[in-house]
């Protein structure tokens, strides 16, 4: 399968299948042929998911080499961790946006009700 089947039976865009070749950690990069095998196409779930959790470009790269050494499971995991962490502090404070916008409605209802009686 090569960056033209690839972008359009799985939807992956071409910026980030050209992105992985770059890194040099795909078969199609190796090959003179340019194909994905099965391996790469699982990477390429891996990095999807990645950029969908919102992981920049770069932490992408550097997750995918990890990924590549055997032993660093604990070092991916802690980008994980730091991920969700802000993850939920951006959670946190949108829940704190939405009390003070809830606050200055009922206090906005309140002045309403109050002034047309």
């Amino acid at each position: 399968m090569d960056i033209e089947d690839a972008n359009r039976k799985y939807r992956i865009p071409k910026k980030i299948l050209k992105e992985y070749e770059s890194w040099g950690l795909c078969s199609a990069s190796m090959s003179s042929a340019g194909e994905y095998d099965d391996s790469d196409l699982e990477r390429l779930s891996v990095m999807m998911t990645l950029h969908d959790i919102g992981f920049s470009p770069s932490e992408v790269e550097t997750y995918m080499r990890l990924l590549e050494n055997d032993g660093s499971g604990s070092a991916r995991l802690r980008m994980l961790e730091k991920k969700r962490e802000t993850a939920l502090d951006d959670i946190h404070l949108r829940e704190l946006q939405l009390e003070r916008l809830d606050y200055l409605r009922h206090e906005l209802r309140k002045e309403q009700e109050g002034g047309s009686v």
